[in-house]
């Protein structure tokens, strides 16, 4: 449900409102650029039950965290977006849900040295999940998808793409779990990046029904495990040719349950 908000936001942006997970959420994200949906709310809704601190790497308008945050009363989150227009409506997002006093948006380049991270307030080491959703090339449309709205747009090659799992391992403790949602086409270098560092790799894919080819990939792994590779088998988003959702996924996306995986 979209709830248009028809006056300029930062920089002059058009924003809308939009519900999610049937209504518990409100959040405030621009009519044009990226936009949080689905991969945002799965995202979200994986972090396991019991962790305590969060952190949510390119964050955007803060859906993923504040979904986390809706399904776990005691986490508390950080959210590092290097966009000034961006990092305006997470925490515009932020106080409006009533998260302000367990949530926190900083101005943080995912892709800086540690000194630069730790000088814009990023902690090494403190985490025990952390999560992103990184910007990822097209190559069928030839252009960069998802980071339109985010400063510093680039060809996410597999050097940039390392540069995000390399700011997750630094950022969580030992024993955190790292989750990345990602294109399952473009899983061979994410997964490369994964396995120099972690161990306890779980793959979840996601498809959009049963018959289709894999789009999405929910990636796993647990800082300091030395466990092997888990591949579960793939999941469908919808039954049969209608837009409905398959039971389970209709559930996580109306804010009823947790992806459980």
């Amino acid at each position: 449900m979209s709830l248009d908000q028809p006056d300029s936001f930062v920089k002059h942006q058009t924003v809308t409102r939009d519900a999610f997970l049937g209504g518990r959420l409100t959040l405030s994200q621009p009519r044009h650029g990226f936009r949080a949906g689905l991969d945002s709310v799965l995202l979200g809704a994986a972090v396991g039950q019991g962790r305590k601190r969060l952190l949510d790497l390119g964050s955007g308008v803060g859906t993923a965290s504040l979904v986390a945050l809706a399904h776990n009363g005691e986490l508390s989150a950080v959210l590092a977006e290097q966009d000034a227009a961006t990092l305006a409506l997470a925490e515009a997002n932020i106080a409006e849900n009533g998260f302000a006093t367990c949530a926190k948006a900083f101005p943080v380049d995912v892709t800086a040295r540690g000194a630069e991270r730790l000088a814009a307030g990023l902690a090494e080491n403190a985490f025990d999940a952390v999560i992103a959703n990184p910007p990822f090339f097209d190559d069928a449309a030839g252009t960069l998808a998802q980071d339109t709205s985010r400063a510093g747009a680039r060809h996410m090659d597999a050097a940039a793409l390392d540069l995000w799992v390399k700011t997750a391992a630094s950022s969580g403790a030992g024993g955190a779990e790292i989750i990345f949602v990602y294109p399952a086409v473009h899983l061979a270098p994410l997964l490369a990046a994964f396995a120099q560092r972690f161990g306890a790799i779980t793959i979840l894919p996601l498809s959009p029904r049963a018959e289709s080819p894999i789009s999405r990939v929910l990636i796993r792994a647990i800082k300091g495990s030395r466990a092997p590779l888990t591949i579960l088998p793939s999941r469908a988003l919808h039954d049969g040719e209608g837009r409905a959702f398959a039971p389970a996924f209709d559930a996580i996306f109306r804010g009823e349950q947790r992806l459980v995986w």
